[in-house]
């Protein structure tokens, strides 16, 4: 058991080396931050990344460790003599970033592009993460999750408002509409989450891509067997040629004729896969004047057929993760009575290890095993 003045954490030196070391309590310097126990932080594609390799764009070191994990949840442990919204005991989900509020993209709502953000287990700003028992972070940060009668959102269940949030702002992007048909590449949490929030939005066909069969079923199961429908790329075919079979196969519910000219695309699609055969893939499934959104990480520099985008006027747009509301809307999503995200959120998360196994739990999401990997905070 940690004491109340110790900080358990966990630091990662380097690739895999990670350390448990206490690290001091954090105190309440501004009146408008609270301290936050960390009861789970979740398991993320970067921080598979971070244990294999010691970063992505910037990289840990001996002389330079950070503490990891940004998907978190937990109850308030102090509050700043500013706050308001928050007191002792709150459960919260945590926004594990904040930005300045000053600068110009600040003032412009787009405050995730803030060149200022102290985003959690970075190794540029040296900004620690939530694998730690005392989290502090300013309150506007933290989303209370409602204690509501037969809510099935717990402090297990928080831990996935962030990665619906990034699923959230995805889908506001590509402005889904009542009526539209949409592709989502990749079934990881992220994935599936796009597809079920498409659906809430009113898409009335929601093709799920994604090599991993398991993974398709239990996106349909979460979307819903009237919306959803999957389909596994074929591997030795063609980017557009895999999109011609996903239109095919789908051609009933899509209402695409190829032979009389209708449909010949998607309204919507949204990669959360990152890699290259799908994002080419996307873009030819779309039709004329369609939305393309990249919401998922991958290689920096891929082949992408620009003429395809070009012809068809394809919108084309960047992802990145979370702007004004959409951590609100996420939790309303999770929390509504009787709502169907919120019936399968705990059905997302297949492990949990103790804290002191964390390097386990990483190694098992880089496995690809089930859906969404659980670290318990130090207790």
């Amino acid at each position: 058991m940690a004491s109340d003045d110790k900080n358990l954490s966990c630091l990662l030196y380097g690739p895999h080396d990670a350390r448990f070391e206490d690290r001091p309590v954090p105190t309440l310097t501004n009146p408008h931050d609270v301290i936050v126990r960390i009861a789970y932080t979740g398991v993320c594609g970067s921080d598979v990344h971070f244990w294999h390799d010691g970063g992505i764009r910037t990289f840990v070191s001996s002389t330079s460790p950070i503490t990891v994990g940004h998907e978190a949840s937990g109850t308030i442990h102090a509050v700043g003599s500013a706050v308001t919204s928050l007191a002792p005991g709150d459960m919260v989900a945590i926004e594990p970033g904040y930005s300045c509020r000053h600068c110009e993209r600040c003032k412009a709502g787009t405050y995730n592009l803030c060149p200022q953000m102290k985003f959690a287990a970075d190794p540029g700003s040296g900004f620690h993460g939530t694998l730690t028992k005392y989290f502090k972070v300013p309150a506007d940060f933290c989303f209370k999750v409602p204690k509501t009668s037969g809510s099935a959102v717990g402090l297990k269940e928080a831990v996935l408002i962030e990665p619906l949030a990034v699923a959230t702002h995805a889908v506001r992007l590509a402005n889904i509409k009542p009526g539209d048909t949409v592709i989502v590449f990749g079934a990881g949490t992220v994935g599936i989450f796009a597809a079920a929030v498409a659906r809430e939005f009113g898409a009335r066909v929601v093709v799920s891509v994604d090599i991993n069969e398991s993974r398709l079923e239990f996106a349909k199961k979460v979307v819903g067997d009237d919306v959803s429908r999957t389909y596994i790329p074929e591997k030795n075919v063609t980017p557009e040629e895999n999109a011609r079979r996903i239109l095919t196969t789908h051609s009933e519910a899509l209402d695409i004729n190829f032979n009389a000219g209708v449909g010949q695309g998607v309204d919507i699609a949204i990669d959360a896969s990152g890699a290259p055969p799908s994002i080419q893939t996307a873009i030819y499934g779309l039709r004329m004047g369609g939305t393309y959104v990249q919401a998922g990480m991958g290689k920096r520099t891929i082949d992408f057929p620009i003429a395809e985008m070009c012809e068809k006027e394809i919108t084309a747009k960047g992802c990145f993760r979370y702007g004004p509301g959409d951590f609100k809307l996420g939790i309303s999503l999770a929390t509504k009575p009787g709502g169907r995200l919120g019936q399968m959120m705990g059905e997302f998360v297949t492990s949990v290890f103790p804290f002191e196994k964390a390097s386990a739990a990483w190694e098992c999401a880089g496995r690809g095993e089930g859906v969404k990997t659980l670290i318990k905070g130090p207790y």
